[in-house]
């Protein structure tokens, strides 16, 4: 890491000749020196864009804004940058331009799901928060590219309410996901009240946070927020890491602080042409991932937001992906492979095909080394008759928490499960004294 260090040293002072690098490590520090405009980057990587390749660039930025953090720009390979996964999500490319016939603003059709400011509600039982309009960096991919420096603003208090509300209002939300923008870009008392509020409502289970911070700015995951964050259990936090060259020693420490306090954390990955197209950058992902205990969640396709024609691959190449992880590496390190449906419609997951053919009794089957074998169905099986009066129903649904152990006599002295300190027998007349006076 000795090479990301002596960068960032060099980037710390060319920003500033009298920064120190511990400034580098301060997250409100880091999004002030934002790099937003071809001189700096230039500037800051030593790099030289042809005449003709930064008139284009600049058309992009016309259209499409850059901001991109000091952080992550050091991570950037400034001798092979063409080729270097982190400046391709992070520097515009004229590709950007090319708006294809399918591409659409908002594929996911997300302001059309939208029943108050702020939410979007696609799902019976869950709904997307949006609580922050402000990235601390623009991805390149980034499917909400509609709204990039559209709305750079983090909403008010008046206005959140209203999202709120509908949250309150439909006990049939149990899970509610902060999003935006980034939400881990609002201050930890802002974020503290809106996961008070949220926590208040007594339908809603779980609170789950998006947040890229971990890979493009990890020195905002302070111990501050962490102890912040730990008052609003049970929480869940998914992250965005798309290439192995991104898990670096900060965003691990970010992930340990986020993992030793006890929050689950999830990673969301984008499949994307010339970045992480490869099962072997793939394979090395997740392998890193679960290493640092971030569970791979979702290999998501490339949305059809405009703008990201160039960053999409084959259906083909994701299931290729996929069979090289299936039984190739353990299940819990092979994420959901899904396409965002357009319209609306909602993650559709896809996979390779390993059913055959079936029977009325049997069903033929392969594996991951394309070896073909059976497995036999009951001869006989008959589904319990469903009525679906399930208010009135005694055979399957006994949903509530089941009793740890039910101890009688002096075992109910001895157990730890149980309170009882004392067993008195029937018609003790000293118990019978004291009901009585």
């Amino acid at each position: 890491m000795a090479i990301y260090d002596q960068t960032q040293q060099n980037i710390a002072r060319k920003i500033n000749e009298n920064s120190k690098i511990s400034n580098w490590k301060d997250w409100h520090w880091q999004l002030r020196h934002s790099v937003e405009s071809i001189d700096t980057f230039e500037n800051l990587l030593d790099i030289q864009f042809p005449a003709e390749e930064r008139r284009e660039l600049e058309e992009t930025l016309s259209k499409f804004p850059l901001s991109v953090t000091p952080y992550y720009m050091s991570l950037i390979d400034a001798e092979d940058y063409q080729n270097c996964p982190v400046f391709k999500q992070a520097f515009p490319s004229p590709a950007e331009l090319d708006i294809g016939g399918c591409d659409m603003a908002d594929p996911l059709a997300e302001d059309t799901d939208s029943p108050a400011p702020g939410i979007t509600h696609r799902y019976p039982d869950r709904v997307l928060f949006h609580i922050s309009n402000v990235c601390s960096m623009y991805c390149r991919h980034c499917t909400r590219k509609r709204k990039v420096g559209d709305q750079d603003s983090i909403p008010g208090r008046e206005e959140l309410q209203q999202g709120l509300d509908y949250i309150r209002n439909h006990p049939e939300v149990r899970d509610v996901l902060l999003s935006g923008g980034d939400p881990l870009m609002l201050n930890d008392d802002y974020l503290d009240w809106i996961l008070t509020e949220v926590r208040k409502i007594e339908h809603v289970q779980i609170i789950r946070i998006g947040s890229r911070m971990p890979v493009v700015l990890p020195y905002r995951i302070t111990d501050e927020l962490v102890e912040m964050l730990k008052k609003h259990q049970p929480l869940w936090l998914n992250t965005h890491f798309n290439h192995p060259r991104e898990i670096t020693t900060s965003s691990k420490q970010a992930i340990r602080k986020l993992a030793d306090a006890g929050i689950p954390l999830g990673n969301q990955t984008v499949l994307l042409a010339g970045v992480n197209d490869c099962p072997r950058v793939i394979k090395a992902l997740v392998h890193k991932l679960v290493h640092n205990r971030v569970r791979p969640y979702y290999l998501y396709q490339c949305d059809l937001s405009e703008g990201l024609t160039h960053f999409r691959t084959p259906v083909g190449k994701g299931i290729e992906i996929m069979e090289s992880l299936i039984g190739h590496t353990s299940g819990f390190a092979v994420p959901t492979y899904v396409i965002d449906a357009p319209g609306g419609g909602g993650k559709i997951p896809l996979s390779p095909n390993y059913l055959i053919s079936l029977s009325t009794n049997k069903v033929v089957l392969r594996n991951y080394e394309g070896v073909i074998t059976t497995y036999q169905e009951p001869d006989s099986y008959e589904a319990t008759f469903c009525d679906r009066e399930c208010d009135d129903c005694r055979l399957h649904l006994k949903l509530d928490d089941a009793e740890e152990y039910r101890a009688t006599g002096i075992e109910m002295l001895l157990s730890d499960h149980d309170e009882t300190i004392s067993l008195t027998p029937e018609n003790n007349a000293r118990i019978d004294r004291r009901n009585h006076e």
